[in-house]
Parts: C-alpha cells; sequence; structure tokens
C-alpha cells in the first residue's frame, strides 16, 4: 500500500467536511479559536475558557480529541492572549499541539461608543506528529492464522521524519454593535488562517496548507429583558473544502436564580445536526453539545456523532470600575 495508512489519516485530518476535519461545534464559545479580533473584547480583566470535543467514538477505536484552553485579558483599546489546542485522530496517534498568542485591538466609531472595530492578529506553531509503529502496512500481511498482520516484519517504509513543526499566522476583523437597551445587536467578523502557506508533510514533499477563510455573521435580537434569540451564521473555506453552519441560539433570565438558561440548534450541512443546553451565572458559562451525525456514515454511525463542553470563566467583572463594550453575542 506505500504509505496509503498514513495518507487515509493526513487525508481525514484535512480540510475537507466530509472527512471530518477538527472543529467545533460551540465554535463560538472559544473567541480565540473562531477570530483573533476577538482578544479581549471582554466585559472584565481576565477570560479564562476550556473546551472539549469527543468525535467518532461510536465507529473508531481511538475517537477524535479536541482539547482547548485560552486565556485573555482587556487593557485600554487593546486585548492580549494566549491559546494552546491539542488535537489526536485514529489509531496512530496522529496529533497536533498548536499554541498561539494573539492581540487585539478595539476602537468605537461613534460618539456614543456603541458601534465598534476590532482587528486582531495571532502568531504560534503547531506540532504535527505520528507514530509510524503503531501502523500496519501491506507488506506486514501474513496468511498465517487466517491472515493478519504481523508487525515484526520490516514494513519498508521509509519515514523522513515522525514530527514536523509548522509556524501558524492568523489575522481577524470584527464590527459589532453593543448598545444593551437595542432591540438589535448585530455583528459581522472575518478571520484569514494559515496566512503564510506553511509546509506539511512527514515526507519532504512541497504541501503547503492554502489559506482559511472564515466568515461569521448574526444578530442577537431582544424580545424582552428577559429572553433573546440569536440566529447566526458561520462559513469556513479551504482550498476546495467548505463548511457552512446555521444556528440559533436562545438565553432566557431567570431573575430568581439570576441566571441565564441557554439552548441552541445548528445545522452543519451535509454533517450534522447539533443541539445545545447551558446556563450563565454572573462570570461563569457552563454549555454542552451533541452532534447528531446526518453524513453519509450515519448508518454506520447510527446517526451518533460528537459531544462537546465549554466552559468560560470571566474574571474580574465585578471589579471594574468602567465597562468595555463587547458584541452581544
Amino acid at each position: 500500500m506505500k504509505k496509503i495508512v498514513i495518507l487515509i489519516t493526513l487525508i481525514i485530518c484535512s480540510s475537507q467536511v466530509r472527512s471530518q476535519d477538527f472543529h467545533l461545534s460551540l465554535y463560538d464559545s472559544g473567541p480565540l479559536f473562531l477570530n483573533p479580533a476577538m482578544t479581549g473584547l471582554i466585559d472584565s480583566k481576565v477570560r479564562i475558557h476550556a473546551q472539549y470535543r469527543n468525535q467518532w467514538s461510536a465507529v473508531a477505536y481511538k475517537p477524535f480529541t479536541t482539547a482547548l484552553i485560552s486565556a485573555d485579558m482587556a487593557k485600554g483599546k487593546w486585548g492580549y492572549g494566549i491559546q494552546m489546542i491539542n488535537m489526536r485522530a485514529g489509531i496512530g496517534n496522529y496529533n497536533a499541539f498548536q499554541t498561539l498568542l494573539s492581540t487585539g485591538y478595539s476602537v468605537p466609531i461613534d460618539k456614543q461608543k456603541f458601534h465598534g472595530l476590532s482587528f486582531g492578529l495571532q502568531a504560534g506553531v503547531t506540532q504535527k506528529s505520528i507514530k509510524e509503529e503503531k501502523y500496519s502496512f501491506d507488506s506486514q500481511y501474513t496468511p498465517v492464522g487466517g491472515g493478519t498482520f504481523n508487525k515484526d516484519i520490516d514494513n519498508n517504509e521509509d519515514f523522513s521524519k515522525m514530527r514536523t513543526i509548522i509556524p501558524q499566522v492568523n489575522a481577524g476583523f470584527m464590527y459589532y454593535y453593543s448598545k444593551q437597551q437595542a432591540l438589535l445587536n448585530p455583528f459581522l467578523g472575518l478571520s484569514v488562517f494559515n496566512m503564510t502557506h506553511p509546509r506539511e508533510t512527514f515526507f519532504n514533499q512541497s504541501n503547503k496548507l492554502p489559506l482559511r477563510y472564515t466568515i461569521h455573521t448574526g444578530v442577537r435580537i431582544n424580545i424582552t429583558e428577559e429572553l433573546y434569540v440569536l440566529p447566526k451564521i458561520l462559513i469556513m473555506k479551504q482550498g476546495k473544502a467548505t463548511e457552512q453552519t446555521y444556528a440559533a441560539d436562545a438565553g432566557y433570565y431567570l431573575k430568581e436564580g439570576k441566571m441565564y438558561l441557554l439552548a441552541g440548534f445548528v445545522w452543519r450541512t451535509k454533517d450534522a445536526t447539533i443541539f445545545s443546553v447551558g446556563v450563565k451565572k454572573l462570570e461563569y458559562t457552563l454549555r454542552l453539545a451533541y452532534d447528531v451525525n446526518t453524513s453519509s456514515l450515519k448508518t454506520v454511525t447510527n446517526n451518533k456523532g460528537a459531544y462537546e463542553i465549554s466552559f468560560t470563566y470571566l474574571m474580574g467583572k465585578d471589579k471594574m470600575k468602567k465597562i468595555k463594550h463587547c458584541p452581544r453575542i
């Protein structure tokens, strides 16, 4: 097969949505993951966020997992942040560990400071690795015992390296309207990833990552003081691959408990239907999501897809003397 098993793993972890790239269903829970321009756009001093996703446990011996942690802070018009992500897939322990530093700059564009623009930049590295000894190759097949793979047999493969380090540079822009008394709070963001077209290969090939464009937009509709709904759209494009997501969130404020009850619905075209629930109380936000697989693999997975959890903590929110305007999303 000559590297076919490895190549299949890399194809699975490419940007093709039908091949199930690493992605997040609660994509706007992790703001630095979505758009560098959201760095420091918070009504507190510091934001700490953690997120975990487990996918394809119904069909994979080792499911795809994504673990993310980030922290960002606001200082005047500037924001500073750091994000670390670990993504793993498959029996060969294909692993990508990424560390990014972010900075953002936000500026109001009206006298009331309700309309805002924000710009952001991210830079860091991604280390990708595999473990060759965990894979099986056609040269290791033996008919003994009815047909098995014997890993003691030489696989006749010549891997130049099992690890590669890829530089990462991303940038983003965002417009938002933050007036809390308004009926509508629209927002629009654009981000670009892999701006340096880094080379990604384990075989010394000229395989460069194409730019990945992300557009996210929506409008928070404040129906009453207690109830809001938030229709939103996410579109990502990388090379010939495109992902489209249409969603709606809702929040209802319980005065007795001083907290929001959250619910959401997401439709990722040709891939999954996602349901989410959550709670937001003071500086804490907890959200849970579950994917129902609607792709061509649904007969194999029995419609099972992934589960995801996110947690956000706003530190120093009660000590802010002047609340910073941030997008109401």
